[in-house]
Order: structure tokens, then C-alpha cells, then sequence
């Protein structure tokens, strides 16, 4: 019997900032929202199941727009473990990342970070390139 694999490639149509910043999930929200002039509000936690590992949650904060989205997710898993597990393991350096689609391409990135930097409350800003991130899947929250 002839087998037929099914092939999906998903669009990653979005800008990915990576955050340093040891700050509680709420007030992470609280700084991007007082920075950036944005609404963020508390979305229902991200659980993420896999095959080899038990599940991992995490915390997301998200304001809709007509034409994307602002997302902002912790790294690190919420759950009570003693082993620390998160949402891109190659990326532990990272507390949060800060996903940004705009379909109107009249978002600047680059003012996002010098805003983001100039915070006191925030130690580094990186822009990521998603197409070299190993479980960039894992960002797929929407």
C-alpha cells in the first residue's frame, strides 16, 4: 500500500523581539504597555503538549488589532516543576518574547527597540530572526 506523507509549512509572518528582564509576567505587560503606548491585557495561558516531555504553560499577554497582533509570551513555563522548561530552549537567555504582526507594514520595528531600551526596567532587546530559531513551531499561538 502506497503511503502518502502529509507536508505542512507554516508562514511565520511575524517580528520577533527577545526581551531580558527580570520582571513578573504582569509587570512585563505594564512596561510594554506604558512604552509602547499599547493595551495588552492577560490572555488564557499557552499549554503546550509534547510527545517526549510533559506539558509546559505559558503566560501571554495579547492585543488584537484590525490588521495583527502584539503578543507578548514568558520563555520560561509557569508550571510548579523543579526542571525550569521553555517555550524556545535554545533561547534561555531570553525572559520574554514580544511578537508583532502588522499587515499594513507600517510598523517600525526599530522604534519598538529603542523604546524598549531606553526603559529602565529592561536590560536587553534583540530582534530575532525566526527562520533560524530550531522550535520556532512553539511560537505558533494564534
Amino acid at each position: 500500500m502506497k503511503k502518502i506523507k502529509l507536508v505542512v509549512e507554516h508562514q511565520f509572518d511575524f517580528e520577533l523581539l527577545g526581551i531580558v528582564a527580570p520582571l513578573k509576567d504582569y509587570k512585563m505587560a505594564w512596561v510594554i504597555n506604558h512604552v509602547l503606548d499599547l493595551k495588552l491585557i492577560k490572555a488564557q495561558d499557552l499549554v503546550l503538549e509534547f510527545i517526549e516531555d510533559p506539558k509546559i504553560e505559558i503566560s501571554k499577554y495579547m492585543e488584537k488589532m484590525d490588521h495583527g497582533f502584539v503578543q507578548l509570551l514568558k520563555n520560561k513555563s509557569i508550571s510548579k516543576r523543579t526542571n525550569a522548561a521553555y517555550l524556545i530552549p535554545e533561547l534561555k537567555i531570553m525572559d520574554y518574547f514580544l511578537l508583532l504582526q502588522d499587515q499594513t507594514f507600517e510598523l517600525d520595528i526599530n522604534v519598538y527597540i529603542e523604546r524598549l531600551s531606553e526603559s529602565p526596567h529592561i536590560q536587553n532587546v534583540v530582534k530575532l530572526d525566526v527562520s533560524k530559531i530550531k522550535s520556532k513551531e512553539n511560537l505558533l499561538t494564534y
